[in-house]
């Protein structure tokens, strides 16, 4: 067995981000740039009226100005506004030629086709957005690594941008094994259970916006399973396996992960829950054999699967770790990591009960996973000690 911080480690040296792709704009979102975009116009690309009013060419002493075209926005055609003259303008409209200033409509005084400013702030440039003032040609827009979100994408199709190149969000196969497991909605019979840990890992990765997920049920047989994982690890950059990593007489992951030819980087880790845990790679694809019960699979997946598919996307890490003041004792014995359901507040954190790895009622109440040392027997109230926020 190894610590979680070798785990954890060997993980972080067996993982790098998935090869670039390009994406069109409208599947962008959610993703990290691979490669600087730069402009190739000026935005706006010519003067722009940011108001509803009149455009003019300012001069120190206004007079009364004439009023004699009007500009709308997507006009293709302009003409000259002289001094002493006028042009109506609407939001977004380009400036006529000679126009320099603009007026809001409330801040006129009209008589038939003539206007009087009534604006003792105006100044040369009032209102008006000059050429290349949202970027220039050229200039670097956005740049790799960086993450691409709503404005982002509003930003790129805004300076005219259609695609670009990113690192694409990982595709994933969860296989669930177990004879005794069956699907929510039919009715047990003696020795069955409701199988959970497929939902909860969808939800988990749906919340980190990857889509392609496929889940896959297999019975306790090695012959089945091998089969199953060979064409999981053909079609997926990720495969998660809950259940059968132990060492029981229907635990067959190590056996199959073995028959597929997967490079084993480690097997069980002093931790509880999951202490089970199996990590392999074949390929540069990741397989990860998590325990069967439904805690010790979210504890695996918030402590190993999560920075290793943000990895994968390279995306920082959404767990964010902080110290925080234990506010009830707690005992262990010394050897294993334990990882215990919590809630965090006001920089304090507090254990929950139903803390055994087949419970997920505490799981579905707490915040953050509270991390208590290896080699630490006795936590006292006030202690402080290492928290991990739970995404939500």
């Amino acid at each position: 067995m190894i610590t979680v911080e070798e785990a954890k480690q060997l993980i972080s040296e067996n993982v790098s981000a998935l090869k670039p792709v390009t994406l069109p704009l409208d599947q962008l979102a959610g993703h990290v740039l691979a490669k600087d975009i730069y402009a190739a116009y000026d935005i706006p690309a010519f003067k722009q009226s940011s108001m509803d009013g009149y455009a003019f060419r300012f001069e120190e002493n206004l007079e009364v100005l004439t009023l004699i075209g009007e500009m709308a926005a997507g006009t293709s055609h302009s003409f000259e506004v002289k001094p002493g003259e006028t042009s109506r303008i609407f939001t977004g409209a380009p400036l006529p030629d000679g126009a320099d200033t603009v007026v809001m409509q409330e801040k006129i005084e009209k008589l038939e086709n003539k206007i009087i400013v009534n604006d003792s702030q105006i100044s040369i440039g009032t209102n008006v957005r000059e050429k290349g003032t949202e970027i220039k040609a050229g200039a670097l827009a956005m740049q790799a690594g960086d993450l691409i979100g709503p404005a982002a994408i509003g930003f790129l199709a805004g300076i005219g941008v259609t695609e670009a190149k990113v690192f694409p969000m990982p595709s994933i196969a969860i296989i669930v094994t177990g004879n005794e497991l069956q699907q929510p909605g039919s009715t047990l019979k003696f020795g069955q259970v409701y199988e959970s840990n497929s939902y909860s890992l969808s939800a988990a990765l749906k919340h980190e916006g990857i889509t392609q997920i496929e889940s896959l049920w297999v019975s306790d047989d090695l012959k089945l399973l091998t089969a199953t994982l060979n064409k999981a690890l053909n079609q997926n950059d990720v495969v998660l396996l809950t259940g059968g990593v132990s060492v029981g007489d229907y635990d067959f992951v190590i056996e199959a992960a073995k028959n597929c030819g997967i490079d084993q980087i480690f097997h069980k880790v002093k931790q509880k829950p999951g202490k089970p845990l199996f990590f392999g790679t074949k390929n540069e694809k990741l397989i990860f054999g998590l325990p069967g019960n439904p805690s010790s699979v979210l504890s695996c997946y918030y402590n190993y699967v999560l920075p290793a598919i943000k990895t994968l996307s390279h995306k920082q890490n959404s767990v964010k770790t902080l110290q925080a003041k234990l506010t009830a004792g707690y005992q262990k014995p010394a050897g294993l990591t334990h990882f215990l359901k919590g809630i965090y507040k006001n920089d304090q954190a507090t254990p929950l009960n139903a803390q055994e790895s087949y419970r997920l009622s505490s799981f579905a109440q707490s915040n953050c996973l509270i991390c208590l040392k290896e080699n630490q027997q006795s936590f006292a109230p006030g202690e402080t000690v290492d928290i991990m926020l739970l995404p939500h």
